[in-house]
């Protein structure tokens, strides 16, 4: 610790226990030390460990269990804003994703689907809803729309691996996609499907995704954990 540095002391703790927990030294799972034998050891007083502490916990990274004391839950996870899926990116992460699949239907096309997908307001589209879960844990709730008969949406498939997955192994090429990214207070049911409170914040995407003859083959309308989830951006200067 810097004791001469102008940053707080607990923010200082609260940072260096997040690297810890996203560098995997301390691991999900992992249970902190006695609030007073951690400041005996670090040298700092108990309310500067509680408030660093605490500043994890409202940011998810660590939960206060009656019994059992601060555990370490999982670091956010950070995703590159690229062509991807999330099953994919978990999966690369280690973080062993899962599906469940609340609906897997066809409908008929609302006028912002219809737009993004290139169909006649009305006609029928395939829509796939899914809580995506890392380490049992939910993460994103996502709502994919598809022209009919593009592929076999199978409920088993769907919760085995990835709508992208599924799609390339169709032989469907994803070329490009047009993408905006948001946020929102979580409210009703979703906030209950994602494990929040009502009014939580949300990052919310939406995205078109266009295939080698640049044909619209899917709308995706997504919400995603802020405790739990970022975007990740690479910026370039212009020349």
């Amino acid at each position: 610790m810097d004791r001469t540095s102008p940053v707080p002391l607990y923010h200082q703790l609260a940072q260096q226990l997040e690297a810890a927990i996203e560098q995997g030294r301390l691991a999900p799972g992992s249970l902190l030390g006695n609030e007073l034998e951690l400041a005996a050891r670090l040298g700092l007083s108990r309310p500067t460990v509680r408030q660093a502490i605490q500043s994890l916990v409202d940011r998810g990274l660590m939960v206060r269990r009656r019994g059992v004391g601060t555990q370490v839950v999982h670091s956010r996870i950070k995703r590159p804003l690229e062509l991807s899926s999330l099953y994919d990116d978990l999966e690369a992460a280690d973080r062993r994703p899962a599906t469940r699949v609340l609906r897997n239907t066809v409908e008929p096309a609302p006028a912002e689907v219809a737009a993004a997908l290139g169909v006649a307001e009305g006609s029928d589209v395939h829509l796939v809803e899914r809580l995506r879960l890392a380490h049992d844990e939910p993460v994103a709730l996502l709502r994919n729309h598809l022209p009919t008969g593009l592929l076999d949406l199978d409920t088993g498939r769907l919760e085995a691996t990835g709508l992208y997955r599924m799609m390339r192994s169709s032989g469907i090429t994803l070329h490009s996609a047009r993408q905006s990214v948001g946020a929102r207070a979580a409210a009703g049911e979703e906030a209950g499907l994602l494990a929040e409170p009502p009014g939580a914040p949300l990052l919310t995407m939406e995205r078109t995704t266009f295939d080698a003859g640049g044909r619209a083959v899917e709308f995706g309308s997504h919400v995603y954990r802020a405790s739990r989830y970022a975007f990740e951006f690479q910026l370039l200067a212009r020349p």
